[in-house]
């Protein structure tokens, strides 16, 4: 994807093979769920789409996109609505569908595209039950960190170097506290989400990137990392509020995911209107502040991390660390060739 123009022309050559779920969870009491209900999730309003393109596996994921603010844009919104239906009515309410003609100042559809994707994206947006575990610290040593690893040296971050040293996106990137490129260990930078449309600041979403290449997830947070991390959360915060007319701190959800998506140090800003998604759920998303005054009131020297405490969160059933590491513990057997620890993880199915 070098290019707008190149980018763009590979949603027609998107050939449908099947259509994936990110809707309801599914647990063993829920299974009698319909299928429509299941193959959108974000109350019918997204999709996502398994297909080719070029025969190479593709993920094509479809939402409404923010209905548009402009007055100009809104007095005219009344000439775009065609095939309107009444539903019903009652005394003074009356409820309606209808269809509205596009234009490009008010697109309908919001589409991202994973291209080409692997398993691993497939099982990502795909139905599951979710599980709650508890990650201790020998748990994590023991199996969670050299899987870690060994995802870093397949060489899924390539992208992340990529804008981090200059070599792409540089032109939405809106913030770079340094200028070394990828060389400042205290260094980070900003830029729009891929899942926001850049513009309706009530869904806003940015994501940061640190230059550090020593961090993996907030597992490697350190008490020597709190000045750190207290600077560049007040960047972040200070540089959001200047970028985006009314936009204020206090309006601002700062957090990290563990599990992460991908084992390089990145934070995740919203806005507090911004719709809760399932990446914003409880046991998904942990707020940098908290982190931050978690490190200061625990015990040891500035050595002492995140490592060293134990984690509950979530996973998807088919992701490979429940497949690989607590499905096998859970069931007692071994996992990766290694005698199961005496001590178990905590899991359960979600509710």
């Amino acid at each position: 994807m070098e290019s707008s123009s190149s980018a763009e022309a590979l949603i027609p050559a998107f050939e449908l093979s099947k259509v994936l779920n990110q809707g309801p969870l599914l647990t063993p009491n829920n299974m009698h769920t319909t299928r429509s209900e299941l193959l959108l999730d974000q109350a019918g309003r997204r999709i996502t789409l398994l297909g080719l393109i070029s025969s190479k596996p593709a993920l094509l994921t479809i939402e409404r996109a923010a209905l548009p603010t402009d007055p100009t844009i809104l007095r005219a919104f009344h000439d775009s609505l065609t095939n309107v239906s009444n539903l019903g009515a009652n005394d003074i309410y009356a409820w309606y569908l209808a269809n509205v003609r596009p234009t490009a100042d008010a697109p309908d559809l919001k589409l991202n595209l994973i291209y080409p994707c692997t398993e691993a994206h497939i099982k990502k947006y795909s139905p599951q039950i979710t599980r709650v575990v508890t990650e201790t610290p020998e748990t994590y040593t023991r199996y969670v960190r050299p899987y870690m690893q060994r995802k870093r040296e397949e060489g899924r971050l390539n992208w992340v170097f990529n804008i981090i040293e200059g070599r792409t996106e540089q032109e939405d990137i809106i913030l770079r506290s340094s200028q070394h490129l990828g060389h400042d260990p205290e260094g980070f930078l900003l830029l729009p989400d891929m899942n926001w449309d850049r513009k309706t600041l009530s869904n806003l979403r940015i994501l940061g990137l640190v230059e550090r290449r020593d961090l993996w997830s907030l597992r490697d947070l350190k008490k020597a990392d709190i000045a750190w991390l207290k600077s560049m959360l007040e960047k972040i915060l200070v540089a959001v509020e200047d970028i985006y007319d009314g936009v204020e701190r206090d309006l601002l959800k700062v957090y990290l995911h563990y599990q992460p998506t991908y084992y390089h140090f990145h934070i995740h800003i919203t806005t507090t209107s911004h719709e809760p998604s399932a990446t914003q759920a409880t046991l998904k998303a942990f707020s940098l502040p908290n982190l931050i005054a978690q490190l200061e009131t625990m015990a040891g020297g500035p050595e002492a991390s995140l490592a060293d405490t134990s984690i509950t969160y979530t996973i998807g059933e088919a992701s490979e660390l429940w497949t690989e590491v607590f499905g096998p513990l859970k069931a007692g057997k071994d996992v990766a060739g290694h005698p199961t620890a005496s001590a178990l993880p905590s899991v359960g199915a979600s509710e």
